[in-house]
Parts: structure tokens; C-alpha cells; sequence
């Protein structure tokens, strides 16, 4: 069953302009993700890659490159930051197919083999569908009532120490603007009882990803930008300090504000990289298919790095998005 309402065309959205990425690429190390080890020599993963068909993944993973090289320019910063061992969780973005591949092929190339959440259609896909199966997809049957089953495979993969990927929006952002859309609660349910069973606050990285969404993919030339921020794990140690109190699932309170903070953090990470403010009426809110207002609440600010400044908890509104991108470079 297909989810409702269509992505809005190509036609919606500018590119993003080489003058753009310049700007980035002053605040941020660019590197380029389609090839092995972009941010610094490191040590793969050598226990994942062997587990993980270890043949298909190389030639699903030089496939995707080639293609993704051929049909846009791609940048990304904070690569560094993807661990090199013990698990995690990327929540990226979904505002076009063709992004899913972006942060896959990412960490593929940084040495890890994540376990990632994917509609279970692709695995019918001819040819290619059983080689993701091979490469890690974890099959979603969307809309069929298995929502907890999905969770709880996913809460198995990570507390067995592997990372995985998920793309919390459930799929293409409904937004005509393609910002981030409302998140599923599922990520944040994955978040939090992982947490528990394993006795720490599991990495969740937010992952955005923005350019792709004015390919052409039947004649993509001129090559357009792509540029992928694989930002500092967030911090929900809060939402965890009185997770002795809690029942079999975590407070439905916790789980929408961890969702909320997710979303909010990629709406300000896209801000920086389209240098545009999102719409001033809202985020767009999938179930009921309209935009509605940004709650104005205080959230501990994310993990800092040496190329970070010192900033103190932010109230992110609208008014203050783009100055809170601007802090962030």
C-alpha cells in the first residue's frame, strides 16, 4: 500500500548553487563521500564487513558510487564523527529516493556496515531487491499493523552491537518545500528502549542530506550539488535520568519530545546547507497533511566539537533557526 499524498515535482525547489556550497565549504572540511575513508584514515569494521556478504556489498557499493558520482557533485562534512566500533543510530532524512543512498554508501565507505530500515517492497524489486536484502535492508511493511514487530527487530539489531540506519519521516517528505516532515514515533520507541536494555544513552545521529531533490534522473547532466551533514549525536540523557519508573514502553512524553528534537535539529542542519529559512507558517505535519506551528521549547544543545563554538541551550522558533545555523558552522 503506498502512503498518501505525492512528493511534490522537482520544479518546487532550486537547486543548490555552487556559490552555496562554496559558503559551506568555509565553515566545514567537504570531503567526498563516494570514496573510501573521505575524512582520514581509520580502521574498518573488519567483523561487520565479513558478516555482511562481504562480495555484494563491495560491488552493490562501487554501483551506487559510480551512479551517484555520474549524476551529481557530492559533499559532506562530519564524517569523522561515525564510530569506528559498538553501535548507533543514523536518523536521516528522506527527502528524495535517491537520498537514502547517500548516507549509505557514506558509511559503507567509512568501514561500518549498519543494518538500515527500508520499505519492504524493495526487496521485490527485480534484480537488485535481493542484493539489498544481502547488503542489510531490514524489510518495513508499511501500514500493516507490524509496527511493533519492526521495533522490535530493530531494538535486537542494535543492542547486538550492530549500527542501523532509519529514515524516520517513514518515507518521501510530503512538504511542497521538501523540509522535513513529522517523524514516525518509532524512532524515538528504538532510541529510548535500546537505551535501557544496553544501560547507556545509544549515539543518535541526525543525518541530512539536500540537493537531490532537483535531479533530473532521466538526463541529469549538468551534474548538480549534493551536500550531506552527518551531524554530532544528539544528547537525550533527560529523557532517560528516571528510566527506572517507566513500564514496558517508554512515556509516549519522551518519545514525542525526542522526535521533536530530532526533527527540529534536521530542519536547522537543512537551513544551513539551502542558506534559506524554512516556512515561516510551520513544519508539515503528515497525518494531518497541513503545516502547523513550531512549538517554542529549550533543548540541550548537541555534543560539541573542536570546530564548534560554545553555545548554551537554544529555544529554537522560527525567528531564531537561521541565527541557530549560523551558530552552528
Amino acid at each position: 500500500m503506498v502512503s498518501k499524498g505525492k512528493p511534490s515535482p522537482r520544479s518546487a525547489v532550486e537547486p543548490l548553487l555552487c556559490e552555496q556550497v562554496a559558503k559551506l565549504g568555509e565553515l566545514h572540511h567537504l570531503v567526498d563521500p563516494t570514496r573510501y575513508y573521505p575524512a582520514g584514515p581509520r580502521t574498518p569494521n573488519q567483523a561487520e564487513i565479513d558478516e555482511q556478504n562481504p562480495k555484494a556489498t563491495s560491488r552493490l557499493l562501487e554501483g551506487a558510487s559510480r551512479v551517484i558520482r555520474a549524476s551529481c557533485k557530492t559533499y559532506a562534512w562530519g564524517l569523522e564523527q561515525v564510530p569506528e566500533t559498538g553501535t548507533f543510530i543514523t536518523a536521516a532524512t528522506h527527502v528524495t529516493q535517491f537520498d537514502v543512498f547517500v548516507p549509505m554508501m557514506a558509511l559503507f565507505h567509512q568501514g561500518r556496515r549498519p543494518r538500515y530500515m527500508a520499505k519492504a517492497e524493495m526487496a521485490r524489486w527485480p534484480l537488485i531487491g535481493r542484493w539489498f536484502r544481502w547488503v542489510g535492508m531490514q524489510p518495513v511493511p508499511r501500514r500493516s499493523g507490524q509496527a511493533q514487530q519492526i521495533e522490535q527487530e530493530s531494538i535486537k539489531i542494535i543492542t547486538s552491537g550492530r549500527p542501523l540506519t532509519i529514515w524516520p519521516e517513514g518515507t518521501v517528505t510530503r512538504d511542497p518545500l521538501k523540509w522535513p516532515m513529522s517523524l514516525k514515533p518509532g524512532v524515538g520507541i528504538i532510541a529510548l528502549k535500546a537505551s535501557r536494555q544496553l544501560g547507556y544513552m545509544v549515539p543518535l545521529y541526525p543525518c541530512v542530506t539536500w540537493g537531490a531533490a532537483s535531479i533530473n534522473h532521466w538526463w541529469p547532466w549538468p551534474r548538480k550539488n549534493v551536500v550531506m551533514c552527518y551531524d554530532h549525536a544528539m544528547d537525550y540523557s533527560d529523557l532517560l535520568a528516571d528510566v527506572d519508573t517507566w513500564g514496558e514502553e517508554p512515556p509516549q512524553e519522551a518519545v514525542n519530545e525526542l522526535c521533536r528534537r530530532l526533527r527540529e535539529r534536521m530542519e536547522v542542519i537543512m537551513t544551513e546547507i539551502r542558506g534559506i529559512d524554512p516556512p515561516a507558517e510551520g513544519y508539515f505535519d503528515f497525518r494531518t497533511m497541513t503545516r502547523k506551528p513550531r512549538p517554542a521549547q529549550t533543548y540541550p544543545a548537541p555534543a560539541l566539537g573542536a570546530d564548534r563554538p560554545d553555545y548554551t541551550a537554544q529555544t529554537l522558533t522560527r525567528e531564531s533557526a537561521h541565527d541557530a545555523a549560523a551558530l552552528e558552522g
